[in-house]
């Protein structure tokens, strides 16, 4: 699907993933450009397909269901009668999880629940599109992980095609099997998750998607000078460039371990439970940070330690 200049956001600024959204979905005109959906034109320049004629559905931010229907009545909303009286509606409550709650009303359900039923309620008429439009932004983390990998495991089996808007990474690295990266109503990458992680079209990109150290370098061929040693580049590069290193890439050992490492002093240390990210300043001055999944209590502030980087550097034209 093509992916046009959409219209204005509402405060007439630059137009924002959300106002995507919206003009796939038929609720806002274009400006400019083309919207196509399954070979279908249903947006351009004298053409606007309402919004209920496109096939297209939408999951909100706050799932938005109806509370004096109960979950069955939600879900099979945009069924016809035909639908309702059909397996349907138990169908996709199973796919996401709720089978068997079809006579509850919307109170007596978790936020999380209620999310559940917005997308059972987007998949029942089997669109030709789903967007989700931030869909998990109100859930705490433990059952924000939890949701979008059942939503995930649904859109699959119902084979749904999607649109997912969020600003959280790692939600969009996980869920996607195409990201588009867009800051200020522009798009600045398209592609597979591990190639917008790994080589990202800017540093602007690269710091958006993950945590960066990015590294003034001299470069020949494959080979960069930096201040954190030799690094190999993914590409080769002639030159003054930057390097983009990845935190998990960076090594951290014992002084004296390895003859190439380069010296560095731990100002900090960040526990998050599944890893932690050590704040490091090499005798230069140069700030590195570093991601290690192993126990980081001898990294205290103040230890000694040496840096080398595993794997390849990813070249940048010089800023």
């Amino acid at each position: 699907m093509p992916l046009p200049p959409p219209a204005r956001s509402e405060q007439g600024g630059r137009p924002s993933a959300s106002t995507l959204l919206r003009c796939i979905a038929g609720f806002e005109h274009l400006d400019e450009g083309d919207i196509v959906l399954a070979g279908r034109p249903v947006a351009g320049p004298r053409l606007h397909l309402a919004a209920h004629r496109r096939g297209v559905a939408v999951v909100p931010q706050d799932g938005a269901l109806f509370p004096h229907l109960d979950v069955a009545g939600n879900v099979g909303y945009g069924l016809d009668a035909a639908g309702r009286r059909s397996d349907r509606i138990e169908q996709v409550l199973t796919l996401v999880g709720l089978a068997g709650y079809g006579r509850r009303m919307p109170h007596q359900l978790s936020g999380g629940q209620q999310q559940r039923v917005a997308v059972a309620r987007a998949l029942a008429p089997r669109p030709r599109l789903v967007l989700l439009d931030e869909p998990f932004s109100a859930l705490d983390a433990g059952l924000r992980a939890e949701l979008r990998t059942d939503v995930r495991t649904a859109l699959l089996a119902d084979g749904a095609t999607a649109v997912l808007v969020t600003h959280d990474q790692a939600e969009a690295l996980s869920m996607a099997d195409q990201v588009v990266v867009m800051h200020q109503g522009q798009v600045r990458q398209q592609g597979s998750p591990a190639d917008v992680y790994r080589s990202p079209a800017d540093p602007w990109v690269a710091r958006f998607v993950g945590d960066a150290v990015l590294l003034p370098a001299v470069s020949e061929g494959r080979n960069a000078r930096t201040a954190l040693g030799g690094i190999t580049l993914a590409q080769p590069r002639t030159g003054t460039i930057t390097v983009l290193i990845r935190p998990e890439q960076i090594q951290v050992t014992a002084p004296g371990t390895h003859s190439q490492a380069v010296p560095a002093t731990v100002d900090r240390c960040r526990f998050h439970g599944h890893d932690s990210v050590l704040d490091l300043r090499l005798d230069d001055g140069t700030a590195i940070i570093a991601r290690l999944l192993d126990e980081p209590a001898a990294y205290g502030p103040g230890a000694r330690v040496q840096l080398a980087v595993r794997g390849t550097g990813h070249p940048f034209s010089a800023q």
